[in-house]
């Protein structure tokens, strides 16, 4: 097996993982469980199944489209939600990304928009697209359901430990764009809303990522950057790392050893839908990984 074939196996374990992991946690988004709950049985059965978690469970809910993910000791459980669960599995650093949406809210349209989306998307996409072009078919499917796509938000490459790679795959057709080639590995994002379509930071985070290898000071924050090394450039949760981290924390983010993923909100309140699956370019199509 050459050098690349056995990359390509590792991506799609990762989706094979992904996929079932996916389904069992779907079944338990429902109204009145922990959001917590969620996300360790989430990340843990990862594990369990032989992978690792790519980035920390996305548990985002209504207009929350990313970034969202519980506190060590969260107490929010699921009402009439639209819940989003974003979830990533890597092997060797070699990552799958998927995302559903579990509506409780009683919007069934808005998770079909971007359901619809999604697979137009993937039936347009071979070797010689334009990305530019795959957001026009995302941003025209979306539309015919009534609905704006999220235009801040892309799709992404992905890349061994880096979850967002080039090129960026646009929600709606955007000038220039890039050529995809045959075993380009991409993640298909559509997000779809009845608000204004796009969407700003807002609320505090529980995510991070290393930025710098610089060094530190402080014992705790020295000593925490000692922990976070296994991560690599990949995404964590706070509540990965115990409890009384958060002077480490303040210390490495204000030397800007590590950078935060604030939450994701639409800018006027609509709710959001998401669907993602990731992909291999082929000559003729693309092979999906994440099914």
């Amino acid at each position: 097996m050459s050098e690349n074939e056995e990359i390509f196996e590792k991506y799609r374990l990762a989706g094979r993982i992904l996929s079932e992991v996916r389904a069992e946690a779907a079944k338990m988004v429902t109204v009145g469980e922990s959001l917590l709950k969620v996300a360790e049985f989430t990340e843990n059965l990862i594990r369990e199944k032989g992978g690792e978690p790519a980035f920390p469970v996305n548990i985002s809910r209504n207009d929350e489209a990313a970034h969202s993910t519980p506190s060590f000791n969260d107490k929010a459980v699921f009402g009439n939600d639209m819940v989003k669960l974003d979830i990533g599995v890597h092997i060797d650093g070699y990552i799958a990304d998927t995302a559903i949406t579990v509506d409780l809210s009683g919007n069934p349209k808005l998770v079909e928009a971007a359901n619809a989306a999604l697979e137009e998307a993937i039936k347009f996409i071979h070797a010689g697209v334009n990305t530019s072009d795959i957001g026009g078919v995302i941003e025209d499917t979306i539309g015919s359901f009534g609905f704006k796509p999220i235009s801040n938000l892309t799709g992404h490459g992905l890349a061994q430990y880096i979850q967002h790679a080039p090129p960026a795959i646009p929600n709606k057709r955007m000038p220039g764009g890039v050529i995809l080639e045959t075993g380009d590995i991409v993640a298909i994002e559509p997000f779809a809303t009845n608000g204004a379509g796009r969407i700003r930071n807002a609320g505090s985070a529980e995510i991070y990522h290393i930025v710098s290898d610089r060094p530190v000071r402080h014992p705790s924050a020295r000593a925490l950057m000692h922990d976070l090394e296994k991560y690599k450039t990949l995404p964590f949760a706070k509540r990965w790392l115990g409890e009384r981290v958060d002077f480490a924390i303040i210390q490495l983010t204000k030397a800007q050893i590590i950078q935060p993923y604030p939450i994701l909100k639409e800018v006027q309140g609509g709710l959001i839908s998401q669907a993602e699956h990731t992909i291999i370019v082929t000559e003729d199509g693309c092979e999906v990984i994440t099914r």
